[in-house]
């Protein structure tokens, strides 16, 4: 329904941006690090998720296109709501959470608030098996041919950025180019994300 919201940021508080859209303000709950790019009186754009329930009408915002689509993903694991969504991409950005999820980084996850070690191994075996899933059907195995340079940590980079949800055209666009010898694995995922993001 609402893709993104632009104007002014009127109020800012924990886990809430207000943003004015010619006199209507937008109440979106949001992450410490979309707070952290927003500043009070300057303009402000928030891709974004409606949820909407049985009692429920909440609007959702995120600053990059990446984070609202973790935060998608998140949703998509049976026991995480929009509000354990939101703690964990509070405490770590999507690349961080894409990491996580292929190393099998339980201690990440579990450094969000109200998130325990059972609903961090869920996120990281479901988000898996997704991946696994979504190769096999598009017959999208990340390889070494993910990158003109190729290698262990393309295929991880690769691996990585499926999880977010990233087509196997976008990646092999993203990553083509991208030292990835010289980069270290998380910085390697940041670069392709702004390249997909432009």
């Amino acid at each position: 329904m609402f893709y993104y919201v632009d104007g002014t940021v009127a109020h800012i508080e924990p886990y809430l941006a207000v943003i004015d859209c010619g006199g209507v303000g937008y109440a979106c709950r949001t992450t410490n690090t979309t707070l952290a790019q927003l500043k009070k009186g300057q303009r402000g754009r928030l891709y974004t998720y409606l949820n909407v329930g049985e009692d429920v009408f909440d609007l959702y915002g995120f600053a990059t296109q990446g984070e609202l689509g973790s935060f998608k993903q998140l949703l998509g694991v049976s026991g995480v709501g929009p509000k354990a969504a939101l703690a964990i991409l509070s405490s770590v950005t999507p690349e961080g959470l894409a990491m996580a999820v292929i190393t099998g980084d339980e201690k990440t996850l579990t450094a969000a608030p109200g998130v325990g070690k059972k609903i961090a191994q869920r996120i990281i075996l479901e988000l898996k098996d997704k991946l696994a899933k979504e190769q096999q059907a598009g017959g999208f195995v990340p390889t070494a041919a993910a990158s003109p340079t190729g290698g262990g940590k393309a295929v991880e980079a690769a691996q990585a950025l499926a999880v977010l949800g990233y087509t196997q055209g976008d990646i092999s666009a993203a990553l083509k180019g991208l030292d990835v010898d010289a980069l270290p694995l998380e910085e390697l995922v940041r670069q392709a994300l702004r390249r997909m993001a432009k």
